[in-house]
């Protein structure tokens, strides 16, 4: 079936291909290519203490803008895997201070990442790729956009560094505290009444807020820092992974025997150095009423969560995650909000690397929701909210009444199969995904690009199709 579906699309891909009178096999570097980001540094590029360089951005060989900053490599395990590295920046004044800046008609902001995609050669014939087609990202930001949520603006671009071309990448917006990227409002205060947002909390791991200095060679198995977990920094949820109090004291040493059945916020916004005492307390207190309440309505069939939840934007995460198959959702790279004065928000979704069919630990025909059940006492597994949320009439019929509007438009088969059909030509037509893949390969085995977009179409027909059948049985 599968070769199949990759005939039929590959027939009509061509037929577009030849009306359209593109080339995929130009080797010409500057020829209808995507805008090109040089980036020049003088010293170590380090992941975890920005150094200064400057950069540019050229379309068709003319600088459309330029400027000093301050760089760093970015990702904790994906730096450690990849050969590829991502990269995150600061535009900078001469005087070091931050500037925002609009790049490529993307809302202006200081902060801005360069997403690879994790790739690595492990000998002559061994080669593998979390996305290989290079869009998980894109189309997923993409989509969850058009059904009104907020998420990284992105834009393809082809990179260099120090004259040594990188090959593709996404240039994206930080999630950060932004009226044009999470919008949550300043604090109110320090103090009672006026500490009700606003707050960005993010489930992950701990890396990024591990210290810094040390020998680069440290970051390449620095998996202690991935999960050292800290009052300062964070704080514990009370409930295990299902439901439960816990039983034992939070912040015990990284990888611990009971750490698969804990969860941890940490704090995004306002930074940790930023927080005082009340503070804390109040988004701490808040979250755990907001568990609790999901365990009341769990066991009396009440709705008292949403007094506490925008249950909305919970039901939209949960659609767009499932959508993309993401391994990672719900218990890291997920990120909640609460503006001030409001509920807790869900989202911005992140990290869509590990998904559309390549994770391998959840079947296609099954939540994501659902990782409990098929991994047992990973370092990181999913909150207990996520199997109540699908016991939950409420949030169900959110669910549903939701993905019947945003199938008949947004995630419609036009849209999605489009967006997908649209990335491809472009990556295609521009000699990118060509350029890229010549570089990043084994010695004797490269990746298809075109077959791999074909798996990706295959896997989205199977999970709309699924996901169309389950939600309308709700």
């Amino acid at each position: 079936m599968y070769f199949a579906y990759m005939l039929k699309y590959k027939n009509l891909y061509w037929i577009v291909i030849i009306a359209l009178g593109l080339n995929s096999c130009a080797k010409n570097y500057t020829s209808g290519k995507l805008p090109m980001v040089y980036l020049d540094v003088d010293g170590q590029i380090r992941p975890d203490d920005k150094i200064d360089g400057e950069f540019s951005i050229e379309i068709e060989n003319r600088t459309v803008v330029k400027g000093k900053m301050g760089i760093e490599y970015r990702g904790s395990t994906s730096y450690r895997l990849s050969d590829k590295k991502s990269y995150g920046f600061e535009i900078r004044k001469s005087s070091g201070d931050g500037t925002p800046k609009a790049l490529l008609g993307m809302p202006a902001q200081s902060d801005w990442i360069l997403m690879g995609h994790v790739i690595r050669s492990n000998g002559p014939d061994d080669l593998y790729a979390y996305d290989p087609t290079l869009m998980h990202h894109y189309i997923g930001y993409e989509l969850a956009r058009g059904i009104g949520m907020y998420a990284a603006r992105c834009r393809w671009v082809e990179l260099t560094v120090n004259g040594q071309y990188q090959g593709v990448y996404v240039l994206m917006e930080k999630p950060k505290a932004d009226r044009m990227r999470i919008d949550v409002g300043e604090p109110f205060g320090r103090k009672e009444p006026g500490i009700t947002g606003g707050y960005i909390l993010k489930i992950d791991k701990t890396a990024s807020y591990a210290p810094t200095g040390r020998e680069l060679s440290y970051y390449d198995n620095n998996w202690g820092d991935d999960a050292n977990y800290l009052p300062y920094i964070s704080f514990r949820s009370d409930y295990d992974l299902k439901g439960d109090l816990l039983d034992f004291e939070p912040f015990r040493p990284p990888y611990h025997d009971q750490q698969y059945r804990e969860t941890y916020f940490l704090h995004e916004f306002p930074k940790p150095s930023e927080l005082n005492e009340q503070m804390r307390t109040y988004i701490s207190d808040y979250v755990h009423d907001f568990e609790s309440a999901i365990i009341f309505d769990h066991l009396n069939g009440t709705n008292t969560v949403s007094e506490y939840i925008d249950l909305e934007t919970f039901a939209d995460g949960f659609i767009m995650n499932e959508l993309a198959g993401n391994i990672d959702a719900y218990r890291i790279s997920t990120f909640l909000h609460k503006p001030r004065n409001g509920k807790l928000r869900f989202g911005p979704i992140w990290d869509l690397n590990i998904g559309y069919g390549r994770q391998g630990r959840v079947p296609w025909e099954d939540w994501i929701a659902n990782y409990n059940h098929y991994v047992s006492q990973d370092a990181w597994m999913v909150p207990f909210w996520w199997e109540m949320f699908l016991e939950s009439p409420e949030f169900k019929s959110t669910v549903k009444s939701r993905w019947t509007q945003y199938r008949s438009g947004p995630l419609s088969d036009a849209a999605i199969f489009g967006l997908v059909d649209e990335t491809q030509g472009r990556l295609l037509s521009t000699g990118a995904a060509e350029r890229n893949y010549d570089l990043w390969r084994a010695e004797n085995r490269t990746i298809n690009f075109e077959d791999e977009v074909d798996f990706l179409r295959y896997y989205l027909e199977q999970r709309l199709a699924w996901m169309d059948g389950e939600i309308a049985a709700w």
